[in-house]
């Protein structure tokens, strides 16, 4: 069944026209995007939007803090267990369109596999974690939460700096929907990485996130 959406222009005698005017789009998209890649260096975190080039400023303290934690949660577990692989921040990934750098990635280990030391460009991953709020929020919670459940990124998680809630969405079709929002005192389990299981605190304070650590690494 076509799309809601595309059904009124198939049905348009201007069809010819629109398509031709979408065509030349998607070209300079195309060459704005090569020089893109021949652009970007690690010097800064850079994404490709909708034709377009975003540059991201410095985050702030907080932002930075609370990746940090998620990160050392998700990756000790990760290894531990050897479930696949985590990546954050600098990590790029390519999809049909545009080109994001979100906060943190894990791919399972039957994508994580055909991975080499020095890939830049990497696929749609299994779960994906955007801090917020940030310069960025719109992004995260528009184009970026269309994107992702496009391109099968099963879960979604929006972690709020402000709120110290984490909202966790699960891809069901071709959308998200919500499947939990966690607060302060709540846990929250992953959806695609086996025994991840964390208290919401251990993602915003650091003595929590160490005890969970221990917790998850069999030393308590």
């Amino acid at each position: 069944m076509m799309n809601a959406v595309l059904q009124p222009l198939a049905n348009s005698p201007r069809l010819p026209a629109y398509v031709q005017e979408l065509e030349q789009l998607l070209a300079g998209e195309r060459e704005r995007r090569r020089r893109f890649y021949d652009e970007v260096t690690d010097q800064f975190k850079a994404e490709f939007i909708n034709g377009q080039v975003i540059m991201h400023t410095p985050a702030r303290r907080i932002h930075t803090m609370v990746v940090k934690h998620l990160v050392n949660l998700l990756h000790n577990h990760v290894c531990r267990h050897q479930l696949g692989e985590v990546l954050f921040e600098k990590a790029l990934i390519s999809l049909a369109r545009n080109d994001y750098e979100p906060d943190v990635l894990f791919y399972g280990r039957a994508k994580a596999v055909a991975f080499t030391p020095t890939q830049v460009r990497h696929p749609a991953s299994d779960f994906i974690a955007e801090v917020l709020p940030d310069a960025t929020a719109a992004l995260d919670r528009g184009v970026k939460f269309e994107d992702y459940a496009a391109h099968g990124v099963v879960e979604y998680w929006l972690v709020d700096t402000d709120s110290g809630s984490i909202e966790q969405y699960r891809l069901e079709g071709e959308t998200y929907r919500l499947h939990l929002h966690a607060r302060a005192g709540d846990r929250i389990a992953s959806l695609v990485v086996p025994g991840f299981d964390i208290p919401v605190t251990a993602v915003f304070d650091e003595a929590a996130n160490q005890q969970t650590l221990l917790t998850l690494l069999g030393m308590t």
